[in-house]
């Protein structure tokens, strides 16, 4: 597929220009309003090819999350809706290949960024600057989660905000305990893409 030049008199073409702009300057705002400008097209695009509703959504996070963890590549002879529409769709492709040859269950959950959700609280044998990474680390956590869908959110909301166990979790939501797992290795792998662009992986 051959990308077409953007025009970037337009004003949706400034408008993108000026949040990628930001977004590389670190401004968390300008990452949300591009997710927000965006999300619901790539989504519809993502249940057209894949006819799932839960895979669209999955697929519309990870497209998301490659995009920004390649923001710095990003380049305004293009349209930032044609660089991330085509993001989104080779993964998608890449995503539907995979799922043609690969298990449909995943039996060991993997650990991702679990030390980010440790405690806040200030310590005595920690440098002022080092309480604060602590707490922009935190605060940048708990933003990535609240972009997961819902299912998502309550998933690491009660693994790792409330710390209960997968037995739990299970009887809580009424769900298997391997459909647990399944679960929060997507949860996790969703939110490592999130915050590996913004710089606050462990």
């Amino acid at each position: 597929m051959e990308i077409k030049a953007a025009n970037s008199t337009t004003d949706k073409a400034k408008r993108d220009s000026l949040l990628v702009t930001s977004a590389l300057e670190g401004s968390q705002q300008a990452y949300a309003d591009l997710m927000r400008f965006y999300r619901e097209p790539i989504y519809f695009t993502m249940l057209k090819m894949t006819k799932n509703p839960y895979d669209a959504e999955d697929l519309t996070i990870e497209a998301f999350g490659k995009a920004f963890k390649n923001l710095e590549k990003y380049t305004t002879n293009f349209a930032f809706s044609t660089w991330i529409f085509r993001i989104a769709i080779n993964n998608c492709i890449d995503y539907m290949r995979r799922k043609n040859t690969s298990p449909q269950c995943v039996d060991e959950d993997f650990v991702v960024y679990e030390n980010a959700f440790e405690s806040n609280d200030t310590g005595p044998s920690l440098t002022q600057e080092e309480n604060y990474m602590r707490k922009e680390r935190a605060r940048m956590m708990h933003w990535a989660v609240d972009q997961l869908r819902p299912k998502y959110r309550t998933l690491i909301e009660l693994r790792y905000f409330q710390e209960l166990s997968y037995e739990e979790i299970a009887q809580t939501l009424n769900i298997s305990m391997n459909n647990v797992k399944i679960q929060l290795f997507r949860a996790k792998y969703m939110l490592s893409a999130i915050m590996e662009k913004v710089k606050y992986a462990i």
